[in-house]
């Protein structure tokens, strides 16, 4: 199991954030800090470090050009004292490590005894590290980790070194990372680092599915215990006044609820996100001595079903009106930032956006918490991008794309908020091997979770793509009068119409405009519109919205503007600064197609037929 790390009587934090030792390794082969080790001492003590805040990408915070564009390996050490009751073994306390994420391939040592090591940089690893540190207490624990970000044909994302040979136009040992995506390959520790113990009999694993009907809901549960099989397990379900509304006992079983308050996506009901608390307590003995371990799940009820024509949730059709998003801003990079993350949902609601994309990765936990109470409905989508080599479709490939499946599931399974999983973005789907490739992909997410929907977003022609078949939800990516036809705003009806009928009369699939857009530089302006200004980005926005109108009353369940801000990309000739797709800047203030989208989000809200009339509540974000 991969529980969120939360304090309950049993279970205690340290959270590990702030300033690490940091080098970066420029030997020619970087392979320096290995054959050296390291991790054997405090990294000060074999060569220069520098500060590093975790967490955070490491590419933007100093003055040096060699870090910013740096692949390689990097390496991370910091020492920490533990409260001495952790360390005292005969307690039958356990001491784990976890990371939320490290980008993109890890290796980590306690006191230089290697504990864990963990390939993809969006989702957690951890390791239990009790046996190395318990017995000395008072001694600090020293935490080294190793870190690579080269992506290759078989990583996900996926990616190639060129080496650049020619020694009149390069220097020795010269080489690029080239990778088939458009943002920036940050990396670093870029989540947040903690500590936590749990008894030596613990809760491992919980999950959790609901199905709800009239007034009556049920909540299925499986509950997996590691370190003994004779324990006892009993479960209480709390209302948000903490009330127990249902009890239960044993590692599997169901939960009654009369009168249910179910969980709601935001603008669809007044009380959006309403989740209970799942408590679930471990009784356990161990050489005569009794064990417990307590942990409380939040529990959103909700269901989900798809038809040929509609998005139902809880039995009513839902619409998408929301963005796609990017882990991304300036100095931290990807890594996780609280009044950020706050900021972004603060003008998510604004907009009147009731959901996203996690486009092109899964999203830090913290964020998924807030979606999950917030009622903002989340496709998940794994860092399935830029597959477009035929290697990148073999075995080798397929067998790491079914282990993150694994992990973001496992991850986000009883996540409310998850309404679909994502399974790549913008694949040369067209490819041959691409067809048994999403086959089995999709199979595999569907065995590991039936409960939801699964697609993939496409930009392939309808008539070529190998995967759609295998999809719950056709998702398409299309840049009319912008990277096709660019500058010629009046071939939009025609082409987005068609590319609408032509992909549901072949696969009779409810249709989502995954990405659409255009780059706005702030401040730019020109009237008749021209690319590149805030007129030509608006009236875009506003072609694509007439087709939409239509065909929403159709068989179209919603429309995911690209991007919510903009982002950082690799340096090109098409991008100042990156990529300006954003209705609101990488500093978060609005460019006027902000305002557009706003007027049209709320307008769609308002229309709905299953939304009460605004309550004070919500006019707090009109």
């Amino acid at each position: 199991g991969m529980l969120y790390p939360r304090d309950t009587p049993s279970r205690e934090r340290k959270e590990l954030g702030g300033l690490w030792s940091f080098r970066a390794d420029f030997s020619p082969g970087r392979d320096a800090g290995f054959v050296q080790r390291w991790y054997r001492q405090p990294l000060r003590q074999t060569g220069p470090v520098i500060d590093m805040p975790v967490p955070a990408s490491f590419n933007d915070i100093t003055q040096d050009p060699s870090l910013e564009n740096y692949i390689g390996w990097v390496w991370y050490d910091k020492e920490v004292l533990l409260p001495a009751r952790w360390l005292q073994d005969n307690f039958g306390t356990r001491v784990v490590l976890r990371f939320g994420s490290a980008h993109y391939y890890s290796i980590v040592w306690v006191n230089g005894v290697q504990v864990v090591e963990h390939e993809g940089g969006h989702l957690p690893f951890e390791a239990d590290i009790s046996s190395i540190v318990q017995g000395s207490p008072g001694v600090p624990c020293r935490i080294t980790v190793a870190l690579n970000n080269t992506l290759t044909p078989h990583t996900l994302p996926p990616g190639t070194i060129q080496y650049m040979n020619d020694r009149t136009r390069y220097p020795k040992n010269y080489f690029v990372q080239n990778i088939r995506f458009d943002f920036f390959n940050y990396a670093g520790i870029h989540r947040p680092v903690v500590l936590y113990t749990t008894p030596s009999v613990y809760i491992d694993d919980i999950t959790v599915t609901t199905t709800s009907s009239e007034n009556v809901a049920m909540v299925q549960y499986q509950v997996s215990v590691v370190g003994s099989t004779l324990y006892s397990l009993s479960l209480s379900l709390h209302d948000q006044e903490g009330t127990v509304v249902a009890t239960g006992d044993g590692p599997a079983g169901e939960l009654k609820i009369l009168n249910p308050h179910l969980w709601w996506p935001y603008l669809m009901h007044e009380n959006p996100g309403y989740r209970y608390s799942l408590e679930v307590k471990m009784q356990a003995q161990v050489n005569g001595v009794s064990l417990e371990d307590v942990y409380t799940l939040p529990v959103g009820i909700r269901t989900v079903h798809v038809t040929s024509t509609q998005f139902l949730i809880n039995g009513m059709p839902f619409y998408f009106h929301g963005v796609n998003k990017h882990e991304d801003a300036d100095i931290r990079g990807k890594g996780l930032d609280w009044p950020l993350l706050v900021k972004d949902f603060n003008l998510l609601r604004w907009l009147g956006a009731n959901s996203f994309r996690t486009s092109h990765y899964p999203y830090a936990e913290e964020i998924m918490d807030v979606c999950d109470a917030y009622g903002i409905v989340v496709i998940d989508e794994c860092p399935g991008v830029g597959i477009k080599m035929q290697e990148s479709f073999g075995n080798k490939s397929l067998q790491h794309h079914l282990v993150v499946m694994e992990e973001l599931i496992r991850r986000d399974k009883n996540r409310p908020s998850v309404v679909m999983w994502s399974v790549a973005n913008e694949p040369a789907s067209e490819l041959a091997p691409a067809a048994y490739y999403f086959k089995t992909v999709i199979a595999h997410t569907k065995a590991l979770d039936p409960s939801r929907p699964v697609t993939f977003v496409t930009n392939a022609n309808y008539a070529l793509d190998r995967g759609a078949p295998y999809v719950d939800v056709i998702c398409i990516n299309s840049y009319f009068s912008w990277y096709h036809d660019p500058g010629h705003l009046e071939v939009i009806p025609l082409q987005l119409t068609t590319q609408f009928e032509n992909w549901y009369k072949t696969y009779q699939k409810p249709i989502i405009q995954s990405e659409y857009g255009a780059e706005s530089i702030p401040g730019l302006h020109s009237d008749p519109p021209l690319m590149f200004s805030e007129e030509y980005q608006k009236a875009l926005l506003r072609e694509y919205h007439t087709v939409f109108d239509k065909k929403r009353k159709e068989y179209v369940i919603g429309e995911l503007i690209w991007n919510f801000a903009d982002f950082m990309t690799n340096q090109g000739i098409t991008r100042v600064l990156g990529n300006k797709k954003g209705i609101f800047t990488r500093q978060r203030q609005p460019k006027s197609a902000a305002f557009v989208l706003r007027e049209r989000y709320w307008k769609i809200a308002n229309e709905s037929s299953c939304r009460p009339p605004v309550t004070k509540s919500h006019a707090l974000f009109l």
